[in-house]
């Protein structure tokens, strides 16, 4: 497989693209990774937003067709940080063969919030922190809308209020009463979005 691939693939980009590939793979599907706080996950992001699936379609990379790929397009109900836009796409990179029979759990339709990091050299870009800056909204039984992310929100909200204070950001008492909760899986829509809205408006 190596040699089919070295034969359409200069050196220096197979080298990257493989060392990408590795350190994405250790990390999907239930891999462990490091827990990251919504202040460093904002921070990190370079476009958040709030919306829906239109369509997510798995395909190879158009330049690296050994490298599969999901392609997502989603309309726009809120742009919490970065460009405002009516409908974005991004291409994520995908290795689990999991992911490529589900479209990465993209499912059409879903209402999400993505906070995206930025896109390499090859046009791929993923959810920072991957699952744990994906977070599906749902309803609860009265309609209010709640959010939780790929890893429950598991200290998504730990410490928040001593390290907002050090820079100088006011949260809201929902905010800073969340950060002395154990588990807050799922948290409110609004609390979440209020979050992320305060601390990016530092950067």
């Amino acid at each position: 497989m190596v040699q089919s691939i070295r034969s359409h693939w200069p050196v220096p980009i197979l080298i990257a693209v493989i060392t990408f590939g590795s350190t994405v793979a250790l990390c999907q599907r239930g891999a462990l990774t490091t827990l990251r706080p919504i202040d460093e996950l904002t921070q990190e992001a370079t476009l958040i937003v709030h919306g829906s699936v239109i369509s997510a379609k798995v395909e190879p990379h158009p330049q690296f067709h050994n490298l599969m790929t999901v392609l997502v397009t989603m309309h726009v109900v809120d742009t919490l940080k970065g460009k405002e836009q009516p409908t974005i796409q991004f291409r994520q990179y995908i290795w689990d063969i999991r992911d490529q029979l589900d479209a990465a759990q993209y499912a059409k339709n879903e209402e999400l919030v993505l906070l995206l990091g930025a896109v390499s050299p090859y046009g791929l870009r993923s959810p920072v922190g991957l699952e744990q800056g994906r977070f599906r909204v749902t309803r609860d039984r009265q309609g209010k809308a709640l959010a939780a992310n790929g890893t429950g929100n598991l200290r998504l909200f730990d410490a928040v209020n001593r390290r907002a204070i050090a820079r100088g950001i006011k949260l809201s008492p929902q905010v800073t009463a969340l950060a002395k909760q154990p588990s807050v899986a799922p948290v409110a829509l609004s609390d979440l979005e209020d979050a992320i809205r305060s601390f990016s408006r530092t950067q």
